[in-house]
């Protein structure tokens, strides 16, 4: 029987959030007017349709045409250069006011270290004003070249970036607030904006971080309703999951506390693949985890444990997708070597981008990388049988939230910029 379980998350867990604020952060999360090139919204990379990520192993960034598993490469000069080098992380509970690091490789953080608040890729130039962990992360994808900024001599967006990472800021910012509802709104939402040409690019992600909190706050799972007393809120299968996830199989080990996360780095030995997210000097596709942040060598191949809730909507699972379905991913958790020795290259969930087929899998031609991945591992062979691993899947599935499938505020019909919105089917899969 379990022991020590999580107490339950409560509204105490999150921050109030301004109604105002997070309706106009709804509008700003879907239009791609925050893109360079204004063809690529947040929402692309994080739809509700995919359990708020884009329900493929590597993403098709700045340049694709399409949602999701159909998204192309997109044509001609236009086209990507590189799939999106890890899995788009899920959205759920980053309102959280506990979070201290966010991203795979927890290159942002609540520190002190540049007299901002944060420890971030733009350092002392990051701007200040931003209410929350999550507000600071929302700025960076929008100077990500890959992600949403686009190539340089595209756009001005790219070019700013390329002298220094925070000359893009203020362009997007006025890019926004000079379109007139969008002023306006701001004007009404943030009490210390009195005229449109005070929005800065702290205000901007302030509102998408208030949308992104409210809409995606999760805590009415089967799971959630058991840990409030509810003896009846989780089935057979799915308690004897709970056990075994609190007991045998020690996956609260790290995925611990209310969040179902300790917030820290563990090697995994997921299978590699993909063009690697390479640092400066380091032009091998490759992926060395928590170590391109910290230099540090203890940290090589190491990723940030992720939270679970509602983790039955957002395959596939690991920081590079590698796997497609909970079943795939808990077996590697408990045998690693032995996963990762079955693993197919057609378990990746990889649109087909023919330019890209010689690099998606080259790293694995790299007999000493693969020597140095296979022997930063964490996480030691569990033996369950079929059965119990049936349950553990089922206590997974019971985490997923009531008002996940339909969130709060949905998708809009048509933004203030008027660019075109990726509604999609409207139904979390």
């Amino acid at each position: 029987m379990a022991t020590d379980l999580p107490r339950p998350l409560t509204a105490d867990d999150f921050a109030p959030v301004d109604a105002a604020r997070a309706e106009l952060g709804q509008l700003l999360f879907y239009d791609p007017i925050l893109s360079g090139n204004r063809n690529i919204a947040c929402a692309t990379c994080h739809h509700p349709d995919f359990g708020t990520g884009d329900g493929v192993s590597l993403g098709i960034g700045e340049g694709g045409r399409g949602l999701g598993p159909a998204r192309v490469d997109g044509e001609g000069a236009d086209a990507i250069r590189k799939r999106i080098p890890r899995n788009a992380t899920p959205l759920w509970n980053l309102g959280a006011t506990d979070l201290r690091t966010l991203f795979h490789d927890g290159r942002l953080s609540v520190s002190d270290n540049y007299g901002n608040g944060f420890d971030s890729p733009a350092e002392e130039w990051l701007p200040t004003g931003f209410d929350s962990l999550l507000a600071a992360q929302a700025v960076f994808p929008l100077v990500a070249q890959f992600e949403m900024a686009g190539n340089p001599k595209e756009n001005e967006i790219a070019g700013a970036v390329h002298d220094r990472i925070d000359a893009a800021w203020p362009i997007l910012a006025k890019r926004v607030r000079g379109i007139d509802e969008y002023g306006a709104r701001f004007v009404a939402a943030f009490d210390d904006v009195d005229h449109p040409s005070e929005v800065d690019i702290a205000d901007i992600a302030n509102a998408l971080a208030a949308f992104m909190a409210h809409e995606w706050e999760s805590r009415d799972s089967p799971f959630d309703r058991h840990l409030a007393g509810d003896a009846d809120a989780l089935d057979a299968e799915a308690r004897a999951g709970m056990d075994l996830f609190y007991g045998k199989a020690d996956c609260a080990r790290c995925h611990s506390g209310p969040l179902l996360s300790d917030q820290g780095f563990h090697a995994l030995g997921l299978p590699a693949f993909g063009p690697g997210r390479t640092r400066r000097f380091d032009p091998m596709a490759r992926d060395v985890g928590r170590m391109a942040e910290s230099d540090a060598l203890e940290d090589a191949y190491r990723f940030r444990t992720p939270m679970l809730r509602n983790v039955a909507l957002t395959a596939p699972y690991g920081h590079n997708g590698a796997y497609p379905t909970l079943e795939g991913i808990v077996r590697h958790h408990l045998d690693p070597v032995g996963m990762s020795g079955a693993w197919t290259r057609a378990m990746a969930a990889l649109p087909p981008l023919p330019g890209f087929a010689a690099v998606d899998f080259v790293v694995q031609s790299d007999a000493r990388e693969m020597a140095r991945q296979a022997r930063a591992l964490d996480i030691e062979p569990v033996a369950l049988s079929d059965a119990e691993v049936d349950a553990l899947v089922a206590f997974l599935h019971a985490l997923t939230g009531e008002t996940a499938r339909a969130g709060r505020l949905g998708i809009p019909g048509t933004v203030p910029s008027g660019l075109p919105v990726e509604r999609g089917t409207g139904a979390v899969q």
